[in-house]
Formats: C-alpha cells, sequence, structure tokens
C-alpha cells in the first residue's frame, strides 16, 4: 500500500540527517532511508504474521548488505560481477547492528522478525555502520512490530585533544580512539572500540561525551514515529493458569534443588554443572509427575528450570557475592600460559584460562601474501589478519564442519583489532602476518582468550610487537529493581538475564579494544566505570601472568620463517626494477632464487627468500638498477658499443656512460679499436654528469687498465708495450 513520502532532517555532527519514509518499501512493517552527507541507506523491518512453533529463542535476522554501485564500482574479479558473500566488513557491521537491537525485544517473542540495510549510496566519508544502525532503529520504532526502543548510535574520535562527532575515514585514521556505541542519554546498550593504548579515563570520557548527542538522533526517531509510525501489535503470549499454578508451587522447592546441586558444593568445572542441570531436569519432571500426573504438559518446563539456575545464581551473586564455582567476584579462574609448543611453525601461545583453552599460530609471509580486500568501503591490502576457529566439540556438541559464521568472524576481528595497534611499521618489519586461534574448549570468552594466545605467539615467533596485549570479559548481576555488581571473568550461568559480556582488550598502558553486549536495557554510568576499573585490574594479573613465560619479543625469528631485506629506492626508478612487461624483476627473481619481491609506490622494496646469498645478490641487483651516480665515483663496466668518437660503457644495469676517445688513455689514440672492443671490461671514473644526465666516463685517470698494445707514435713520451699507467688501488 502507497504511503505519502514524508521527510524528517535534524543537524548532527555538523552534517544533516535526513529521514524519509513512505516512498520505499511499503511491503515491510517499517521502513525508511536515511541519508548522512551522501551516504544513504534503505532500513526495513518485517515481522510474520504467525508463529514458528517448536523453537525457545527469539527468531530475529539482522542483515547488512553491502552494494558496489554504491560506491560507483565494478566487483573485481573477471568472472563474477555480483556481490555474492557477504565481506567481513559487512558480517560486522550485521552484528554491530544486531547487538544494539536485540535487548529490546520480548525474548517470548516467536514470531519471524527480519531487519535488513541496504546501503544505496555511499560518500567515502560517513560510515555506513553508524547510519545503517539509527535506520534500523527508525524502521522498528516507527513499525507495528513491538519493540522497546528507540536506540541511536554515535561514533566518538579525537583530534588534537578535541572530541569529533561521527568523524570520517581521514580524521579516524588520525585519531588515538574509535569509540562507536549505541544508547540514549542515561544509558549505553552496545558497544565497539579500537583504541591505541589510551587510559580508561580518556575513554569513559568520549562515552559521557557521545552520550549527550544521542539526543539529537533520538529526537528525530520520536518525530517520525509521531507523523509516520503505526500502532504496535499486541502479543498475547499463552497464560496458562494451570501452568502458572503448577509454577508457583514448584518454585520454593526447585530454589532448594539449585542451592543444594550448585551451591552446597559448588561446581568447578562446566561438566560438573552440566550434569547438576541434567539431575535438576530429571527431578523437576518426576516430581511434577508425581504431582500432577503423568499426561500433564511440562513443555514449558526445560526454560523454567533453566531460567530460575540463571536467577539463582544472580540473587546468590547480589545477597552473597558468591559464584557458582565458589569464586570471589574479582577472582580470575587459573591461568596456564606456555609458548613455543609445536615445530615448524613460525610461533605459538598456548592460552587457558579456566576451562577456556585456545592455540593460537602465527605464520609470516612475504609482502605479497598480504590479503587483498574488494569490499564496497575497504578497497586494498590488509597486512595483518586474526583467524578464529570454534570447532563444535570446543562446548561439547556434534555439528557438521562449516565455515566461519558470524561469530566466529567477529571473535576473530575483534582479538585483530586488539593487537593491530602494537604491531612494528611495515618498513621496519614488511612481513605479512596471520594468526589462527584455535578454541580447544570454551567456557567463557574464548575472544579474550585467544587476544592473549595471539600476543604470546607473535612474541614466540619474533614479531618485535610495542608492547603485550591481554583481554578479559567482565560480566553483571543485575535485576529490575537496580541492584547490581560487576563481575571479573565472566563464564558460562553468569551470562544470562540482567547480565552483559563486556570484553575489554588492552596493554599496561592503555585500551587497544572494546566489544560489550548486554541482556539489559541498557548499563549506567556507574555500572560502566566500575567495570573500566575491575578490568584493570584484571588484566594487570593476565600481563603479570604472560610476562612470567616470555617477558619480551624473541631477538630471532624461526630459522623455517622467510628472510625479508627492505631498500628503499627513487620512486622515479620503479620501472627500472620492474622492466617491460615485469621482464627485469622476473629475470632478477629467477637468477637469484628469492622466493618474491614486492615493491610500494613509495619506493619502498621488499625482498623475500630463504636464501640470504640470493637475497644479497638481489639486494645489490635493486641498488645497481636504481643508484645515482656521481662525480668521482669509480667502476668496472663492459664496453657496450663503439663509436668513432669513444665507447659506451655500461657501469651499472641499463646505466651507460661515454669514455670519449682522448679519454681512453694517457697518450693520443688514433682508434678506438686500438684501445678496446666490444665486450671487454675496463675501469672508468665518473668524470661528470652533464646538464642533460649524461654520464662522461674517463679510463685513462682509472688505475688498473692495461693497454694491450703499443701506440704507433714513438715520440717522446710514448709508453712502451703492455704500459699500465696507475697500479694504485683504486679506493
Amino acid at each position: 500500500m502507497t504511503q505519502t513520502p514524508q521527510t524528517f532532517s535534524t543537524q548532527w555532527g555538523g552534517r544533516t540527517l535526513t529521514v524519509t519514509t513512505g516512498k520505499y518499501a511499503s511491503p515491510a512493517n517499517g521502513s525508511c532511508l536515511v541519508q548522512y552527507g551522501e551516504t544513504v541507506v534503505l532500513a526495513t523491518a518485517t515481522m510474520s504474521s504467525g508463529t514458528r512453533d517448536g523453537i525457545d529463542y527469539l527468531p530475529l535476522m539482522v542483515d547488512y548488505e553491502e552494494k558496489l554501485y554504491a560506491a560507483g564500482r565494478i566487483k573485481g574479479s573477471r568472472f563474477i560481477k555480483t556481490e555474492g558473500r557477504p565481506t567481513d566488513e559487512a558480517v560486522l557491521t550485521s552484528r554491530f547492528v544486531d547487538r544494539a537491537l536485540r535487548p529490546f525485544f520480548d525474548p517470548r517473542l516467536r514470531h519471524d522478525i527480519q531487519v535488513i540495510v541496504t546501503v544505496l549510496a555511499f560518500d567515502g566519508e560517513n560510515d555506513p555502520d553508524i547510519v545503517a544502525l539509527f535506520a534500523a532503529s527508525c524502521a522498528l520504532h516507527m513499525s507495528d512490530i513491538p519493540w522497546a526502543g528507540p536506540v541511536a548510535p554515535i561514533r566518538i574520535g579525537q583530534i588534537s585533544g578535541e572530541w569529533v562527532i561521527n568523524p570520517s575515514y581521514e580524521v579516524r585514521a588520525k585519531s588515538l580512539l574509535d569509540l562507536s556505541f549505541a544508547g540514549d542519554k542515561d544509558t549505553i546498550v552496545m558497544v565497539e572500540a579500537g583504541a591505541n593504548e589510551v587510559e580508561e579515563s580518556v575513554v569513559l570520557d568520549a562515552f559521557w561525551f557521545g552520550q549527550k548527542h544521542l539526543s539529537d538522533p533520538i529526537k528525530l526517531i520520536e518525530e517520525v514515529r509521531a507523523a509516520a509510525g503505526k500502532e504496535k501489535q499486541v502479543i498475547t503470549y499463552p497464560n496458562d493458569a494451570a501452568e502458572a499454578a503448577q509454577k508457583e508451587v514448584l518454585l520454593p522447592l526447585i530454589v532448594t534443588e539449585i542451592d543444594r546441586l550448585f551451591f552446597d558444593a559448588p561446581k568447578a568445572t562446566k561438566r560438573e554443572r552440566g550434569a547438576a542441570k541434567g539431575v535438576l531436569h530429571n527431578w523437576a519432571k518426576s516430581w511434577m509427575t508425581e504431582k500432577y500426573g503423568a499426561d500433564v504438559n511440562k513443555s514449558w518446563l526445560g526454560g523454567f528450570v533453566d531460567g530460575m539456575i540463571e536467577n539463582q545464581v544472580t540473587n546468590r551473586i547480589l545477597a552473597e557475592g558468591k559464584r557458582v564455582d565458589g569464586r570471589g567476584l574479582q577472582e580470575i579462574r587459573p591461568l596456564t600460559i606456555e609458548v613455543g609448543l609445536l615445530p615448524r611453525v613460525h610461533g605459538t601461545g598456548h592460552f587457558l584460562r579456566g576451562e577456556t583453552q585456545v592455540l593460537s599460530v602465527v605464520t609470516l609471509g612475504a609482502p605479497g601474501d598480504e590479503q587483498t580486500l574488494d569490499g564496497m568501503e575497504i578497497v586494498g591490502k590488509k597486512r595483518y589478519f586474526h583467524h578464529y576457529n570454534f570447532p563444535p566439540y570446543s562446548v561439547g556438541e556434534v555439528k557438521p564442519l562449516r565455515g566461519p559464521g558470524r561469530r566466529e568472524v567477529g571473535h576473530g576481528a575483534l582479538a585483530e583489532k586488539a593487537l593491530l595497534p602494537m604491531l612494528p611499521e611495515k618498513e621496519a618489519f614488511p612481513y605479512a602476518i596471520r594468526v589462527v586461534s584455535e578454541v580447544f574448549s570454551s567456557n567463557g570468552s574464548s575472544s579474550m582468550a585467544s587476544t592473549c594466545g595471539s600476543t604470546l605467539a607473535l612474541m614466540d615467533a619474533g614479531v618485535p610487537i610495542k608492547a603485550p596485549v591481554a583481554g578479559i570479559a567482565m560480566g553483571l548481576a543485575s535485576v529490575p529493581n537496580g541492584a547490581w555488581k560487576v563481575l571479573t571473568d565472566l563464564q558460562d550461568l553468569e551470562d544470562g538475564t540482567g547480565g552483559m559480556d563486556f570484553k575489554i582488550a588492552g596493554s599496561r598502558k592503555g585500551i587497544t579494544a572494546i566489544q560489550m553486549d548486554t541482556k539489559t536495557l541498557g548499563l549506567s554510568k556507574e555500572i560502566i566505570i566500575e567495570t573500566f576499573q575491575r578490568a584493570r585490574e584484571g588484566l594487570s594479573q593476565i600481563l603479570d601472568a604472560m610476562q612470567v613465560t616470555i617477558a619480551e619479543p624473541r631477538a630471532d625469528l624461526s630459522p623455517y620463517a622467510p628472510r625479508i631485506i627492505t631498500i628503499r629506492i627513487n620512486p622515479e626508478r620503479i620501472g627500472d626494477v620492474i622492466g617491460p612487461g615485469g621482464k627485469m624483476i622476473n629475470e632478477i627473481i629467477a637468477t637469484t632464487g628469492v622466493q618474491s619481491i614486492d615493491i610500494e609506490d613509495d619506493g619502498l622494496v621488499m625482498i623475500t627468500s630463504a636464501n640470504a646469498e640470493g637475497a644479497k645478490a638481489a639486494e645489490k641487483w635493486v641498488n645497481d638498477l636504481t643508484r645515482e651516480v656521481n662525480a668521482g665515483e669509480f667502476f668496472t663496466g663492459k664496453v657496450t658499443r663503439l663509436m668513432d668518437f669513444g665507447a659506451f660503457v655500461e657501469i651499472l644495469p641499463k646505466q651507460e656512460g661515454l669514455v670519449h676517445i682522448s679519454e681512453m688513455a694517457p697518450w693520443r689514440v688514433a682508434k678506438v679499436t686500438d684501445i678496446v672492443n666490444t665486450g671487454d671490461k675496463v675501469q672508468v671514473k665518473v668524470k661528470e654528469i652533464d646538464d642533460l644526465g649524461r654520464i662522461n666516463l674517463s679510463m685513462k685517470d682509472a688505475p688498473g687498465n692495461v693497454y694491450p698494445e703499443k701506440p704507433t707514435d714513438t715520440g717522446a713520451g710514448a709508453p712502451n708495450k703492455g704500459y699500465i699507467p696507475n697500479k694504485t688501488p683504486r679506493p
């Protein structure tokens, strides 16, 4: 059904934010077109008319779609020109939007809900992720889908000590902090950040500054709903009186059983807690059968039991400060830290925290092994990449192995972001660096374990990182009445309703990465402040333990890692090294046996080889091809061409100079061929480089030349046969 188009706008961060409704995608429950700068996205929110039976979760799907036409590009592949599989950047943005929207849905909802955000135009300055989350929030809020929003996103950067709202890509590249979060003026519901060892106090200031600027986008969303919104559907959830009565009777009994099974004898392992949970399920079923008969409907029982376990875990934490495994609230589980475990590979790090176990492995490659990026936002190369594998056995499950899902991509990207600012500059360490984290066992924040494992593996490989980085997941126990406690080192049963998963990574100096999602309607300032304080204490403990195993990067690379020599040449001479159609560079590689020669546009040349002798030969060849000749230098050169007036001598690859006939010998030469022939090797001195760049050479001023024949002139001063004019060794 066609609606009347309406347009709404506000100023936000120095740019106009515009929402258009009633023009596109009218079949959706809610849709809007949002423009910020010249970046334009379409957001739609759709809900099925019926429920999906047999599931015990909210069936929400959030998809972010990049379109290359939005950036005026055609896919680089010669054979496939459609967008195809989402890029990692698109997957991360989908998660970014999902994590902010999900807490505002009623978890009892069983209607399929899909939010799709499509980028229609991209200006290269305004990142679509912030626009996408704003548009999704607006589409949901104006729709008839039950949702407790709105929520608004914002990105904060800092330039020269000044905070910047929604900075452009260029500004973000110069900022020490790239903080994105969603919330309102009072609470924060989702965080994603990268930083270059920024102090916690600075990060907190960025939060409070950003919160002050969320009122404008939220006000705009409310304005859109007031003018173009639909009345929310009222979802009636089953209200079985008999079921409610049964729960009321069962409640005190099951609380007693939970205390007996989980707290009277604290369970130290996830397997033990799983076994206790199974005992509790069986007990509840038996009790229900005995009390109400074999035919009673027990479909709700499993969810009720699991929910009561989570509630009681929270209640005991709040009332007694007691955790299900007996730890204190700020106590980290036992750590095992090892390096150098595998032969042949370039570096390994094993990190075990409680039952979360990760092995990270580093591979160093030539600069040509860098990853090529061909997305809507990012086109170029990526030098450092972290991959995260989460096999089903890590949580005791049986599933078919598939490619990495959204969770794997997100966790890998988080660990990558945490280490990225610690890497050495490319010119000092030009390797392509791949880290793979294999999760062998998972019970709480395997992504932060991967961050720790990556640090260990990089140092074991001899990568000169600026400082070690550790990561920790902070949790929360809270109830609707406002009582809360922050937990250090989150694990399984502590991540329920009223909880959070607040991951913080950093060095001793400051923060390098943050990611947070919550199962509340947002975190207060007080919770966030205490979380950062407790996280710093936890990070220091982990860094101390890591330092005992390996305090700094190894001085030498693995003998199995390739060696890279870097030199810098005049960018104008790059063509001399490459040659027509790559002929010269291929000749150097083939002759010297090096693995590869990579050249940057700024003249940085990187020679990769497993053989030191071949690398040195290739280095000399490149230097000879590109070096600038100066007056006064001596060379051994090869005669390439003869003229009546002199001979051309190649003194460096592809660089010739002229020895005039008057400079061939310390006497008058009648014919050039009396002294040299094509192919002869002679000693020459550079006399001058003229205004046209031509090289003038002299043989008579260069020591070491042997003249084969006595000249026919026998006058005074004529030399004898075999005359060597100067035997003084040349410098």
